[in-house]
């Protein structure tokens, strides 16, 4: 008997049908299904996930709930119901924990969560015949020399330092393994993974780095001077990053998760002591993927 975690968002009510398949689904082989506490009330507020369903009646599982992750019993995968930007959100949730994680892709572009709502059956399925595979996916662990960071202090895409309240760029004096690099005048300064660079560091001409590659990618956010470009670092460096403002605060933002924090702190960059597992459907391949949600070689006329 296989138990999954699931966590989602808030969807429009025509992709229902495709939530209320996954759940059937799992409650077909007699999977034991926990699900977060807030997804859990937005299922049962849309009628995707009946009362009764949370109560034991006859041979079926019971549907039980969760706050924290943490407090769990062993869960053999967490279930990420949305877009990337769920699947991040997830990641942070499960933490060290490292359960195998499935994307199921209701957004749009879904690199990460490649398992499409018409596919949720056949990609269940598969799961219980042990057909897929588990990749392990490079996190960035933050650390600070003084201000505390909530929540998951690990990026499965990227860490960003950027500006706050002003017009004016801020200085972020850049050190690897103690050597000075340089000191980046611009909106912003991202830390990418490999996973990460089809996201923020792309669009701010970072390149494609393929997973797995044991790379990290630092790329500057609108730098002040054109010569300065993104740098690709081995993933056992240790990134100082020390920000100066004209508002003495800057963001950094984990996975899209901003926290404030004050001028002249000590942010300390590297990779984390474990990696996010991301299961994949076999046949999956990286480079069509690429290909396809980056629409090369697509006519558009």
């Amino acid at each position: 008997m296989l138990k999954f975690a699931l966590f989602g968002n808030v969807y429009q009510q025509q992709k229902s049908s495709a939530i209320r398949l996954l759940i059937e689904t799992l409650q077909r082989h007699d999977a034991q299904i926990v699900i977060d506490e807030g997804y859990l009330s937005f299922l049962l507020d849309n009628s995707i996930i009946r009362p009764e369903e949370l109560k034991a009646t006859g041979d079926a599982q019971p549907i039980g709930r969760f706050a924290d992750f943490a407090q769990v019993s062993h869960c053999d995968f967490a279930v990420s119901i949305g877009g990337d930007g769920t699947l991040l959100i997830t990641a942070s949730r499960v933490g060290s924990r490292q359960t195998p994680i499935v994307g199921v892709n209701m957004g749009r572009l879904g690199f990460l969560a490649d398992v499409s709502a018409d596919d949720i059956e056949n990609s269940i399925d598969a799961l219980y015949r042990g057909d897929y595979s588990v990749e392990d996916r490079a996190l960035i662990s933050v650390e600070t020399n003084g201000e505390p960071i909530e929540g998951c202090p690990c990026a499965l895409n990227d860490v960003a330092i950027l500006k706050r309240d002003t017009a004016s760029m801020i200085s972020i004096r850049t050190s690897v393994n103690g050597e000075y690099l340089t000191t980046y005048q611009a909106d912003g300064l991202i830390a990418s993974t490999p996973t990460g660079s089809t996201a923020y560091s792309l669009s701010n001409g970072g390149p494609i780095i393929v997973p797995r590659t044991g790379v990290m990618v630092l790329t500057p956010v609108a730098p002040h001077s054109l010569s300065v470009r993104p740098i690709v670092i081995p993933d056992t460096s240790q990134i100082e990053l020390t920000v100066s403002s004209r508002s003495h605060t800057f963001l950094v933002a984990i996975d899209g998760r901003s926290t404030k924090m004050p001028e002249g702190i000590t942010l300390r960059l590297r990779r984390a002591d474990y990696a996010a597992k991301i299961v994949k459907r076999s046949g999956t391949r990286y480079f069509a993927t690429l290909r396809q949600k980056m629409m090369w070689g697509a006519d558009a006329r």
